[in-house]
């Protein structure tokens, strides 16, 4: 079998880069260890950057986004018993981001590759990459017993953070990581959302809770618990008691409840490996980078990595130039860090860290009510959180 770029996983991130270079007239294979219907069980992230959406839409898929999705113009930051917006709209010139499931971004896109005919192979099994420091890279995988091999131009690794891909090349990769020393624990329900046009973060002295959304009729909220909580110890009843004790007055009294349809608990990680590029291996989304959720990133940062790799191979196939492919890890990992930054320090405003103490819990009060109070800072906070532009310090 013989392609011009063979992609590793089906999330996200690789459907997107193989939608785009299906556009732009490059031929690529995608393989995926799962089967299609796991994929889109996963639970994840459903805030989307305006960059995001608008590369949705030079891929094809951004119809039901623009539908669907729904438009946030600022967020909420609640500490000390009360809530405060931030208007990220008005602040950054009127960028916003949208609220649309991780899950139905996949869907999408995997029903797009599907109308396209375009070749994706799940529950490939002991996938192996070979000769990427070639100019002949391939890749073996098995299917129902038998071993397949695929030759390629270059592999686009898009396998996440457990993937093969890094895995590979662990001995010329340099791994930065932070492991926070809490969980989120996250419930999934078909209720109205207490705040249908903004996210709201909590800040207390009992921890850190977000209120979120995936439709006008489906919530996802989460409170931070300790790493070694299970998720049996919390019944509906006691999660949305909680939920309501780390919010305000006026918003605990609006939160609906209801079953919830997936519960599930969640480490935070701060993940960064170094370079991204390996001859004709290019690393990208979770397979590069982790950022904890606070801040949003994971997903758009997916996006933006996918973005500059597809720019640079569309420029190799269609004009011959290579800059995009030489440049790639270095440009990347630039936009990478800003975002880690940016999530990490969310995470360490927002959260109670066990070894902080009470003078913690007065010192990220003073910064918030500093935050909220200063056009500056307010303003830094929402350029970071709609995201940056893929020009930035460039």
């Amino acid at each position: 079998m013989r392609t011009q770029v063979a992609i590793i996983g089906a999330g996200p991130s690789g459907l997107l880069l193989g939608q785009l270079l299906h556009k732009a007239g490059i031929d690529n294979i995608i393989l995926e260890r799962q089967t299609g219907d796991y994929v889109l069980g996963r639970i994840r992230a459903g805030i989307l950057e305006q960059t995001t959406v608008d590369l949705l839409h030079e891929a094809g898929v951004g119809h039901r986004v623009d539908a669907e999705g729904i438009v946030h113009h600022a967020i909420e930051l609640v500490f000390e018993g009360k809530r405060h917006p931030i208007h990220v709209h008005d602040l950054t010139g009127g960028k916003v981001v949208t609220a649309y499931g991780q899950t139905e971004l996949t869907r999408d896109l995997m029903e797009a590759r599907e109308a396209a005919g375009l070749p994706t192979v799940y529950e490939a099994a002991n996938v192996t990459l070979h000769d990427f420091d070639s100019q002949s890279p391939r890749v073996r995988y098995e299917k129902d017993g038998q071993t397949h091999e695929i030759a390629c131009d270059f592999i686009a690794g898009c396998d996440g953070f457990h993937g093969v891909s890094r895995e590979t090349v662990k001995d010329k990769v340099t791994e930065y990581e932070k492991v926070y020393p809490f969980g989120w624990l996250g419930v999934l329900a078909d209720v109205p959302p207490v705040s249908p046009h903004a996210i709201v973060y909590g800040n207390s002295a009992r921890g850190f809770s977000l209120c979120s959304m995936r439709s006008l009729t489906r919530s996802r909220y989460y409170v931070q618990v300790p790493l070694d909580d299970k998720v049996e110890a919390w019944s509906d009843e006691r999660f949305w008691d909680e939920l309501r004790r780390r919010v305000d007055p006026d918003l605990a009294a609006r939160i609906v409840t209801g079953p919830t349809i997936e519960k599930s608990i969640a480490p935070l990680r701060s993940f960064v490996a170094e370079p991204l590029r390996f001859g004709r291996l290019f690393l990208a989304g979770d397979a590069g980078h982790i950022v904890p959720p606070t801040g949003a990133k994971g997903l758009n940062l997916a996006a933006s990595d996918v973005k500059f790799l597809s720019t640079a191979l569309i420029e190799f196939y269609k004009d011959k130039i290579e800059a995009g492919i030489d440049t790639y890890s270095d440009r990347v990992l630039k936009r990478i860090w800003k975002a880690e930054r940016f999530s990490w320090w969310m995470t360490s405003l927002m959260h109670r860290f066990p070894d902080s103490g009470e003078i913690g819990q007065r010192l990220q009060e003073a910064e918030l009510d500093y935050l909220v109070n200063s056009v500056a800072a307010s303003t830094t906070l929402a350029e970071n959180y709609v995201g940056l532009p893929f020009d930035f310090g460039e």
